[in-house]
């Protein structure tokens, strides 16, 4: 699997992945992703075999008063490259840009319902911070994960 950084031609290709992994009202709607994936402070990765996407993850970060910040908007796999490691590669290269732009922690987002997802948080040392009820809609509440980011340590 390759990995590399978002390129602006990649983003039909990338919102395919969003339409095929989330149904409305889970989805992003595309010009809400064209900012996420144009942000200046942020990380765009692709993953890729034999020039075909497989599965992208987008993070930004800020500067907060407790130090920077980087927060994981979605990683996603096409249903195909599930359980390979793509998943894995992607939130590692996503952990590592944040850690270059200095970012001391990273959280996220993930839906109650996704054991999967919760499993790849956990065995990336991700811990369990908390709860945000109806994050996604109305009855659909989300756990709230996040880990501490040490300079010069991979991920």
């Amino acid at each position: 699997m390759n990995y590399r950084l978002y390129a602006p031609n990649d983003f039909a290709a990338l919102y395919a992945i969003e339409e095929a992994c989330f149904e409305p009202p889970f989805r992003f709607g595309r010009s809400f992703m064209r900012e996420l994936v144009d942000r200046s402070d942020g990380a765009t990765w692709i993953a890729e075999e034999n020039g075909r996407m497989a599965g992208f993850a987008i993070a930004g970060w800020s500067q907060e008063e407790e130090g920077m910040t980087a927060y994981i908007q979605t990683i996603e796999v096409v249903p195909e490259w599930r359980g390979g490691g793509v998943g894995s590669g992607l939130m590692r290269q996503i952990e590592d840009s944040a850690r270059a732009a200095g970012a001391e922690t990273i959280w996220l987002h993930v839906d109650t319902e996704n054991d999967v997802a919760i499993r790849l948080y956990e065995g990336h040392g991700y811990l369990h911070e908390g709860r945000d009820e109806d994050f996604y809609a109305r009855g659909r509440a989300a756990l709230v994960f996040a880990k501490e980011l040490r300079a010069g340590v991979a991920s």
